[in-house]
């Protein structure tokens, strides 16, 4: 008897708590797994065991965070991380990233939206050791230029999910070197990039045809004829066009042969009306977000041939500012849409 009560406790602490630790030490944030480490060596020893819990190193909104991360990085448990949050991190800088000299040959993901202090050095660093890259953001680092653009393009080839919005120093050469390297690229965030011109933006419609999200915010200088061509992204899904002020009902028009399309914001594209909305509403039958506000030139026949084709479909809709449509209290849009949860997206 004393025997099998034994055996029960050795068990219970070799297979039945490990396994209890494993599942989890996976729901656990990064900061209370490092904790546990010092509970004991045993539970040191079993937590390193499982390469599964060391795939994320998350310092976002952190100061300190360039030390953090070499300090980590040098740590042979975090030798297979797959993704890097760095979002609005304090005290990440080039020389960080120039310190790192082994490989990171698992890392899929690098967030670096925010970090003003990184230039294209860093930028050159940092892609020199990721080489399966396939997620990066720099939002908002206006230090970034063509340059660190055509070092991640050479170092990382795999690269599916890019985005640069607010990277005010990126321009037209940019766009070429994405078009030429990634043509399996599936979203692109481009917002505010105000050096871009159409010449840039054809290069990413004509060669990028794999794209699902393109996010043109704040983007108002390209022609009519360029939005036309989007009409190429046959496997776009969502598609960000707030402030597109040359827009027209006919460039709509094109952009509505893009029938995967799920996500549409039109906001402030002054020069649309009915026809053009009604294009989306023929040609996109699985719209669930739609914002039209502020576009003077819409009536409640638009939404009439949105409710006839995607009444079930619709839960965000967006008519605030739109003074041509009459019907646009709360009540009157459930009774074309009965699945509209959100009724504005600007405030």
């Amino acid at each position: 008897m004393e025997e099998r009560e034994a055996e029960g406790k050795v068990i219970w602490s070799r297979e039945t708590i490990p396994r209890v630790l494993r599942i989890v030490s996976t729901r656990l944030p990064q900061r209370d797994l490092i904790s546990l480490l010092l509970v004991s060596p045993w539970l040191h020893r079993t937590l390193i065991s499982y390469p599964s819990l060391w795939q994320v190193l998350d310092f976002h909104e952190m100061n300190n965070a360039g030390d953090r991360l070499v300090a980590a990085l040098s740590l042979p448990r975090y030798k297979h991380v797959k993704h890097i949050n760095l979002e609005f991190a304090q005290d990440i800088e080039d020389k960080h990233f120039e310190s790192l000299k082994s490989k990171f040959k698992d890392l899929e993901s690098l967030n670096l939206n925010g970090c003003q202090k990184i230039s294209d050095k860093g930028i050159e660093a940092i892609t020199s050791v990721c080489p399966k890259l396939k997620i990066f953001s720099i939002y908002w680092n206006v230090r970034i230029t063509d340059i660190g653009i055509s070092c991640l393009v050479k170092n990382c080839k795999y690269v599916v999910d890019l985005n640069v919005s607010g990277c005010k120093s990126v321009s037209d050469k940019s766009l070429q070197l994405i078009a030429d390297n990634y043509q399996e690229l599936e979203s692109l965030n481009l917002t505010r990039c105000v050096k871009l011109t159409d010449g840039g933006l054809e290069h990413i419609l004509f060669k990028c045809s794999s794209l699902q999200s393109l996010n043109l915010y704040a983007l108002s200088s390209f022609a009519d004829e360029v939005y036309k061509k989007i009409s190429f992204l046959s496997r776009i899904k969502f598609l960000d066009l707030c402030g597109a002020q040359n827009l027209s009902d006919e460039g709509l028009s094109y952009i509505a042969k893009c029938k995967n399309l799920v996500s549409l914001n039109l906001t402030w594209c002054v020069r649309l009306t009915d026809v053009g909305v009604i294009a989306i509403a023929e040609g996109c039958p699985t719209l669930e977000f739609l914002s039209l506000f502020g576009i003077v030139g819409v009536s409640d026949k638009c939404l009439v041939a949105l409710s006839r084709s995607c009444s079930k479909t619709i839960t965000t809709l967006d008519v605030n500012g739109c003074v041509g449509i009459k019907k646009r209290s709360r009540d009157d849009l459930l009774q074309l849409f009965p699945n509209l949860r959100c009724f504005k997206v600007h405030s």
